[in-house]
């Protein structure tokens, strides 16, 4: 298992990435995204996920936050993608509800090959701090486009947009723990009835 890590430098006109991910870690890593609520919600992936991250982004901020955080959840999904290899031994299925005080949010993932985001939350107010909550969906989508993988994403309930947004980060972090979980039981084994993910 020590070779489910990756290293992923995406480089634009928008921004310059560099992403290091070790699925079978602690939950360490450095984050700099230039995006400090963005840092923090990685920051739950990675300790919910159990799982080495590090992110360090230079991107256009003087302009929004839009490139440096949908280019970061495609740098993870490409990270992610390499770490996975063949998929063989996977759980593949991952889901976690997360509740936050007054928020609950539900996440199912699908390591299936076929890549979608199937995101249900509605948002009231259009800030945390400075952060867009718009772009929180935009995270998702890259990842799950670079990723391969299918996402669905619900609020169930919640008043507090900061809340919200946390549980579907923490909801993510823990599917995917489940999601790539060596299956003792089909070790070396697609977990597909088709042969192929």
């Amino acid at each position: 298992m020590s070779s489910r890590q990756a290293n992923v430098s995406r480089d634009t006109f928008e921004t310059k990435i560099a992403c290091e991910l070790n699925i079978d870690g602690q939950g360490n890593g450095q984050l700099q995204s230039g995006v400090p609520f963005l840092d923090h919600m990685l920051d739950q992936i990675k300790r919910h996920g159990l799982m080495d991250l590090s992110v360090h982004c230079d991107g256009d901020n003087h302009i929004d936050d839009h490139h440096s955080v949908e280019d970061i959840g495609i740098a993870l999904g490409m990270a992610f993608d390499k770490a996975l290899g063949d998929r063989k031994g996977i759980q593949r299925y991952g889901h976690a509800y997360v509740p936050l005080d007054e928020a609950l949010s539900r996440v199912v993932i699908d390591f299936s090959g076929r890549p979608g985001l199937f995101f249900n939350a509605e948002f009231v107010r259009p800030k945390v701090g400075n952060f867009d909550v718009e772009l929180t969906s935009e995270f998702f989508q890259g990842f799950a486009n670079h990723a391969k993988a299918t996402v669905h994403m619900d609020v169930i309930r919640g008043t507090n947009e900061h809340h919200k947004i946390e549980t579907l980060f923490k909801a993510f972090g823990r599917a995917l723990r489940m999601a790539c979980t060596i299956d003792d039981r089909a070790a070396g084994q697609l977990p597909s009835t088709k042969g192929a993910l």
